[in-house]
């Protein structure tokens, strides 16, 4: 039992006379700028302040310097990391917080140039740090930035396919509902296409082309007229028929791959 509690007293002994010495060496680290060590003696002094030991200014300090050279580093996950135990330490400011804050939107702004970029994968990649790329719950934005990706994907892959089938409208209305910059670009072949298809077409082919196969309960003529002026104007194809459409009171309606006019 004697030795049990000799050995006991000793290690805590120990362990107080190293919590003495470790202000000193941490204030001595971050002088000199070494903060791979201050940041190591930062750990062990928070590990020991069980002891009652107080918590020196230069531990905040050597996270907040160590933070800022990671950033610079492009070392993400690891600024932020550090940030964040900063912020949820004594040592952490507001100034902090609005550093971390500043840090993640300047992520999510590289994210998005990114993504607008044509790289998805790079986004998502960017995102991960902060745990954005993926939720569960499909709220983070990584989700929101793929389902717009796959969105678009599939709506210029519906644009080929009707244009290969020479249905030009509807493959001009499935163009023109891509918001993403990147397809955009993809599709301008497309669309080219697609133009030079509705151009093309005379009288009443153009007609039946232009204004679907759904029963129209508005004018033809008067449609055709309507949606004739708005080109002429230099409105596109899709919006000159959509405009035409509600001036004459009716509205667009969809059914599968035909496109009408009703009221």
């Amino acid at each position: 039992m004697g030795i049990t509690l000799g050995l006991v007293a000793t290690a805590v002994g120990v362990a107080y006379w190293w919590e003495q010495q470790l202000p000193k060496r941490l204030e001595a680290s971050s002088a000199r700028g070494d903060l791979d060590a201050c940041l190591r003696y930062s750990e062990q002094l928070q590990a020991l302040r069980w002891l009652g030991g107080g918590a020196p200014g230069e531990q905040g300090q050597c996270r907040r310097r160590k933070a800022g050279q990671l950033w610079d580093q492009e070392k993400w996950g690891e600024a932020l990391r550090l940030q964040l135990q900063l912020v949820n330490s004594e040592a952490g400011t507001t100034e902090d917080r609005q550093q971390l804050d500043a840090w993640q939107q300047d992520l999510k702004n590289r994210a998005l140039a990114r993504f607008n970029a044509g790289d998805l994968e790079g986004s998502l990649a960017l995102l991960e740090p902060m745990g954005e790329h993926r939720r569960p719950d499909r709220r983070a934005l990584g989700n929101r930035l793929q389902e717009i990706w796959t969105r678009n994907q599939q709506l210029l892959d519906r644009a080929q396919r009707l244009s290969a089938e020479k249905r030009w409208w509807e493959a001009l209305e499935a163009l023109n509902r891509i918001d993403h910059p990147w397809w955009k670009q993809q599709g301008e072949g497309v669309k080219a296409e697609v133009q030079a298809g509705i151009s093309s077409l005379r009288g009443q082919e153009r007609e039946r082309d232009g204004h679907g196969s759904l029963p129209h309960t508005v004018p033809v003529d008067q449609l055709d007229q309507e949606v004739q002026r708005r080109l002429a104007s230099g409105m596109d194809e899709w919006a000159a028929f959509q405009g035409a459409c509600a001036a004459l009171g009716g509205k667009v309606v969809e059914a599968g791959p035909e496109t009408g006019c009703q009221r």
